[in-house]
């Protein structure tokens, strides 16, 4: 009885694709090759009870040409990384089916390989993958000649996605350096427009089928695009390990320069990278915009998605800790109060986290959280739980270690506002110069021991 067990499976998992032998050029990886995440982006199922909503497009009406979205920063015209003008934004809400998207990423460390994670983590019932590339990044999202790759699974092209599951590629022989970028084209047959919660500026083909082979995608506009890939691993070329960075969006890095890697992880693993010395660190973003320690913000609690988000990330060490502001804001928030987050309910969460991580063999040092006085859920009462929270972070000795964030970007004539010419105009997040001052200030033999 157990073969056609597992013959239901695989036809489950392959869908119609036929079985095919393993293409020659895949790289001979044994079962104990160390992967080390090296890029990543959480995926997160709706609230429960509820179902996934349709993807989170940017409100507006026609496409915008990306020469109109420069600095400064203006809601609703987003600002790209080397935007001539070539390719549309598109703000509408058009329903995603028989398409490829083409999602830019940039790996931390360097490796003899790559492996990919893509994520139906978010959905009940089957995902169908009709093809998937990978190659390394030009520009406008093009990929740079010699380097397509065709990302298999079990060797077959195509897949399926079993609903709430995550599915790793087979090895792909793509050698990477440290911020090498990726484009990573997928072909998604269906319909996606329930598909994910989560959306992600991606490339998006105009024209319909699978156009991912394509050095260029045709008549490509830039979109925001259910995110179906989750973590790019490597298997390293000198003992590495990965660093998470876990919070909300002053982690994911809003307010910054979209498809430039400008967030503080991002400019954190640039400064890891230059760093000599045998041992590597990776860096894997693990934040969710609006997310909280306590209840549902724009994905699970963090200590709901914390074994799934950190535990699992493939050789993680360090874990970096910048969550909180949201719990604080929206409980005293002015215009739509929740039940209140108080210091002793953040600092019961941070000691949950910490314990956990800690029986992992897992490092957890902390962020201050940043200054929001003037945001739009900024309050008396919040501030002075920020503050309890910053003060027993600095002095209960419980983590094992500290970075002063809320001093980088804090503004000297009054530090319970972030200094102008750090954020990004909603006393809130920080802008790319914002993110690189809290970059800056963390202790680098801190994370690594030396």
């Amino acid at each position: 009885m157990i073969r056609p067990i597992v013959a239901i499976f695989c036809a489950l998992v392959l869908g119609a694709a036929p079985l095919a032998a393993a293409p020659d050029d895949r790289p001979s990886v044994q079962a104990k090759t160390e992967w080390v995440g090296a890029w990543g982006f959480v995926v997160s199922p709706p609230p429960p009870g509820q179902a996934a909503p349709a993807p989170n497009f940017s409100p507006g009406g026609p496409a915008i040409p990306l020469a109109t979205a420069t600095p400064p920063f203006t809601p609703g015209q987003p600002r790209f990384l080397d935007n001539p003008g070539r390719l549309p934004v598109d703000a509408s809400s058009a329903e995603l089916t028989n398409v490829t998207m083409r999602q830019l990423v940039r790996v931390s460390i360097a490796g003899s390989a790559i492996r990919l994670r893509l994520s139906n983590e978010s959905g009940t019932d089957l995902l169908a993958i009709g093809g998937v590339h990978v190659g390394l990044a030009g520009p406008d999202g093009s990929i740079l000649p010699g380097t397509d790759r065709v990302v298999t699974f079990a060797g077959n092209p195509s897949v399926n996605i079993p609903g709430g599951a995550p599915l790793l590629s087979d090895p792909v022989a793509l050698p990477v350096k440290a911020l090498d970028k990726l484009a990573v084209s997928i072909y998604a047959p269906g319909r996606l427009t329930a598909r994910n919660v989560r959306t992600l500026w991606q490339y998006v083909a105009g024209s319909p089928g699978d156009t991912g082979g394509a050095a260029s995608l045709p008549n490509a506009r830039l979109a925001r695009a259910p995110v179906i890939l989750s973590m790019v691993e490597v298997a390293p070329t000198q003992p590495a390990s990965a660093i998470v960075a876990f919070g909300d969006s002053i982690t994911e890095g809003d307010g910054s320069t979209l498809n430039a890697f400008r967030g503080w992880p991002d400019r954190l693993a640039e400064r890891l990278a230059a760093q000599p010395g045998k041992q590597r660190w990776a860096v894997v973003n693990a934040a969710i915009s609006g997310n909280r320690l306590l209840g549902y913000g724009s994905g699970p609690n963090a200590l709901a998605r914390f074994d799934r988000d950190v535990l699992a990330v493939p050789g993680a060490k360090t874990l970096i800790l910048l969550e909180g502001i949201n719990d604080i804001g929206r409980s005293f928030s002015p215009r739509n109060p929740t039940d209140p987050a108080t210091a002793q309910a953040l600092i019961a969460s941070y000691q949950q986290i910490i314990a956990r991580a800690h029986a992992h063999g897992i490092r957890v040092i902390a962020g201050l959280l940043t200054p929001y006085k003037g945001a739009g859920y900024a309050s008396e009462q919040g501030e002075a739980v920020r503050q309890a929270v910053n003060n027993w972070i600095r002095t209960s000795g419980a983590f094992d270690g500290m970075i002063d964030f809320a001093s980088a970007v804090a503004d000297k004539a009054d530090p319970l506002k972030f200094d102008p010419k750090f954020n990004n105009g909603d006393l809130l997040h920080p802008n790319d110069a914002g993110y690189q001052a809290m970059a800056d200030a963390i202790d680098l033999r801190m994370l690594t021991g030396k």
